[in-house]
């Protein structure tokens, strides 16, 4: 070493595998080209000398084209139990060059799997140091991906009710990324929500210790990080600030005309003797009928919002519609409105909105 470990951080995990797994995934060079990178990243070369004083080096790629270099030595390795090693950048500016740090992984048995304890020293700043902390955050979520039996339903978990549209929106996107995730049905103001949103309300998402809240934030790290179908269109500026108007329009007019004063006010009446309250109702429906109108419009002739294929308005609209078809006034305003009802029967036939169709008592 050449620095004092005066700045250090320390990370834990427990993960699903047997302690011999996890250990064998920091030193087999196979298993390094899998995970040791951050989401959204991948490893291009990865070449692990797995004895005392031997070599690893890693390429990282990003999706833009821009590459990190890694490099260090192996200075203890003690199977299923410990294992040391340096770490230093190549001519990157993640640290100065030829600063070596101190990576110590240790493994402890614990609940049927292994507790993971990672201590990274030797930076020279805390700035530096925390600096690393979403980086490392990022990588072992790859390393529970690849070591634990239900794969990213281990690390991936989305809260909320899946009656919500907004909850079926980021499902809808975990899907179409072909993405196993765990549901856990809180209810908006849970208290077991709030340490997940402190707003209390749904949905909130978590990837490990990496977590967000607002849907259109959650589905941008989702599009961004994950491989597989883009959720944005890919055919120039016009057409991302388009999907991007559409789901606007949806967040800030349509949700709340549509769903928060039209359908639950069917399916949970605040009028007198519990009936839905009809004025409430009838001051909705024409800002539905011109909400509709535009959305109507962008179809064209087409059977996605914006060009030939999915985005996330058609994500953020499709939940909506569901619900729309399920009440008078807005099923006779569907009714005049073909191009919604075609983009909606696409939708429908996708596998990811029969795999996210909620149950209704």
């Amino acid at each position: 070493m050449s620095e004092a470990a005066t700045f250090h951080l320390e990370m834990t995990r427990q993960i699903r595998a047997p302690r011999e797994r996890v250990f064998d995934a920091f030193t087999d060079q196979t298993a390094l080209a899998t995970w040791h990178c951050p989401r959204g990243m991948s490893v291009l070369e990865a070449r692990a000398d797995a004895r005392v004083g031997g070599k690893y080096r890693l390429v990282i790629g990003a999706r833009d084209g821009e590459t990190h270099r890694v490099h260090g030595e192996y200075q203890t390795l003690d199977r299923a139990n410990f294992l040391a090693y340096t770490w230093e950048w190549e001519g990157g500016t993640e640290l100065p060059a030829g600063m070596r740090t101190l990576i110590e992984v240790t493994l402890t048995a614990k609940d049927g799997g292994t507790h993971m304890h990672m201590r990274h020293s030797g930076f020279p700043d805390a700035a530096t140091r925390d600096a690393h902390v979403s980086g490392w955050q990022s990588v072992f979520n790859n390393l529970v991906d690849y070591l634990d039996p239900e794969g990213s339903a281990g690390t991936l978990t989305v809260y909320g009710d899946a009656r919500s549209t907004y909850v079926r929106t980021v499902r809808l996107a975990l899907e179409e990324k072909g993405l196993r995730y765990t549901l856990d049905p809180v209810t908006p103001r849970d208290e077991a929500l709030l340490a997940h949103n402190p707003f209390g309300r749904i949905p909130a998402f978590a990837d490990g210790p990496i977590e967000f809240y607002e849907t259109r934030a959650i589905l941008s790290y989702i599009n961004e990080v994950f491989a597989g179908t883009n959720l944005m269109p890919q055919t120039g500026p016009t057409a991302r600030a388009r999907c991007e108007q559409w789901i606007s329009l949806i967040n800030c007019h349509a949700y709340d005309a549509m769903v928060r004063r039209y359908v639950l006010q069917y399916v949970f009446p605040k009028g007198e003797n519990g009936q839905p309250d009809r004025a409430i109702i009838d001051a909705a429906v024409p800002e539905m009928a011109k909400q509709l109108d535009a959305l109507e419009q962008a179809y064209g002739g087409r059977d996605f919002l914006v060009g030939n294929a999915l985005s996330m308005a058609d994500l953020f609209f499709a939940p909506i519609v569901e619900y729309l078809g399920m009440f008078p006034e807005s099923q006779a305003l569907l009714e005049t409105r073909p191009n919604i009802r075609r983009g909606h029967a696409v939708m429908r036939a996708r596998p990811s909105y029969a795999a996210t169709q909620p149950k209704f008592d």
